[in-house]
Parts: C-alpha cells; sequence; structure tokens
C-alpha cells in the first residue's frame, strides 16, 4: 500500500509528500539504489554540456535522489520538486514517470504532453528499473533543450542497464557476506554447463541424467543465487566465484 503522504499547494494542485520520517525509512529501505544512481550519474553528467534533469524514485513513484545541471540550481530552488514528492498523476498530474508507472514501460512525454505544470517545458524520460519481475523504482531523464533530447534519451536507455548491474552485484556481495551461498557438486555440475551456453536437453546428455532433473537443479540454483535467469544465475556466480 502507499505511503501516507503529507500535502501541499502549488498553482492549484494538490502535491504530495513523504513525511521526514517516513522519508528517512525510505532512504534506509532503498539506500544501495540511491547510491548507484548516484555513482552512475556522476559518471555520466561530466561529459554533458546542455541543461540536464535526473530523477530516481522508488517504487511508489516517491522522489528518492536528484541531479541536475548547475545553471537549473535557481529554478529547482523555486521549484516544488523536493526530495519526498510523489510523481503519482494523483500528486502532480501526468508527468513520464506517472506514465511509466502506469504502463510499465519505458515513457517518452514532449512538453505539450504533460499535464503537470513543473514539465511544461521538459523532454521527459521515465523508464521502470526491474530486478527479475520486481520492480524497485523508477529514473526519469529530462532536458529542456530539444535538441539535446536524443542525446539524453539514448543516455536514459542505457543508464539502467549499468545501474542494476551495480545493483544485483552489490546485493549479491551483501548476501554472500550475510548468507553463504552452499552449491552441491552437482549443482556445481549443471551451473558450469549452463556457463557454456548448453540447453537442459544437452545437460541432461552430458550428465545422464533426466532433463526434468537437470530443470529441478536449476530451479535450486537460481533460488539459492537469488535470480531468475541463466544468464543472471551465470552472472551471479561469477561475482561469488563458482565460476
Amino acid at each position: 500500500m502507499p505511503a501516507t503522504m503529507e500535502a501541499s499547494s502549488h498553482q492549484g494542485k494538490e502535491v504530495h509528500f513523504l513525511s521526514n520520517q517516513q522519508f528517512d525509512r525510505k532512504g534506509m529501505t532503498n539506500q544501495l539504489l540511491i547510491t548507484v544512481f548516484q555513482h552512475c550519474i556522476l559518471n555520466i553528467k561530466e561529459h554533458l554540456s546542455g541543461t540536464y534533469l535526473f530523477l530516481l524514485t522508488d517504487e511508489e513513484g516517491a522522489l528518492l535522489a536528484m541531479d541536475y545541471s548547475p545553471n537549473l540550481k535557481s529554478t529547482m530552488d523555486r521549484s516544488p520538486i523536493h526530495i519526498g514528492m510523489f510523481f503519482t498523476e494523483q500528486s502532480c498530474g501526468v508527468n513520464a514517470i506517472s506514465e511509466a508507472i502506469a504502463q510499465g514501460c519505458p515513457v517518452y512525454l514532449t512538453p505539450e504532453q504533460h499535464e503537470s505544470p513543473f514539465f511544461k517545458n521538459w523532454h521527459c524520460y521515465s523508464t521502470p528499473l526491474n530486478v527479475g519481475l520486481k520492480n524497485i523504482g523508477y529514473l526519469d531523464v529530462s532536458t529542456v533543450n530539444a535538441d539535446m533530447k536524443s542525446e539524453l534519451i539514448a543516455i536514459a536507455k542505457l543508464i539502467p542497464a549499468d545501474m542494476l548491474a551495480a545493483y544485483q552485484a552489490q546485493l549479491a556481495t551483501q548476501a554472500a557476506e550475510q548468507f553463504p551461498v552452499q552449491l552441491s557438486e552437482r549443482q556445481l555440475k549443471v551451473l558450469k554447463l549452463i556457463s557454456q551456453g548448453l540447453t537442459g536437453k544437452a545437460i541432461a546428455a552430458k550428465l545422464k541424467i533426466k532433463e526434468c532433473t537437470v530443470n529441478h537443479h536449476k530451479k535450486i540454483i537460481f533460488n539459492k543465487l537469488g535470480v531468475q535467469s541463466s544468464t543472471e544465475a551465470v552472472s551471479v556466480a561469477t561475482r561469488l566465484s563458482f565460476l
């Protein structure tokens, strides 16, 4: 369920915010995501010369972190956009984040497509951040420069992959430190063959076992590694030195 919200009025629109106490809890819960976002943006923004705005929300649309070009400071100081603000349609009208939440996929909105008065001059691209089937938040990349929108959209399509790779790597490291993963000898053999690109049928033939047995081992391996695909399993297993 959405967190309880505080509200304030801006240009006739009731904008909802997390209370300080609620944001503190959200911040602790999402600290890893916030850290990964800040690191990825830091590596990118030094190469940007135009006007840009990066926003990170949690899965409910509450703003967790943001970064913007230096020339936007005075504008942002006057703006209602602050940490803890909800970017749902109910809070601030139609915007790229609210549409990404509603549609469950990346969304690009031109300035005239925004109902929200805060983004009437902005080209905004928002995308869900998903780990497997679980949504952990939304990334929004925006600019007021029409000639810069293609560049930022391209960047926005690349950032999630970098963020999620770093996020999952950190999760795997934390999990390994807290709960060391134990794989049986047979599971390690199956995992190694998976890493070589063999299909379930090929693995069964190689190990002289039934394909359903291979699938059973894969299910256990995925559960132990906290992943949902062979690609993720190989990636996590490599970081944990199983491969």
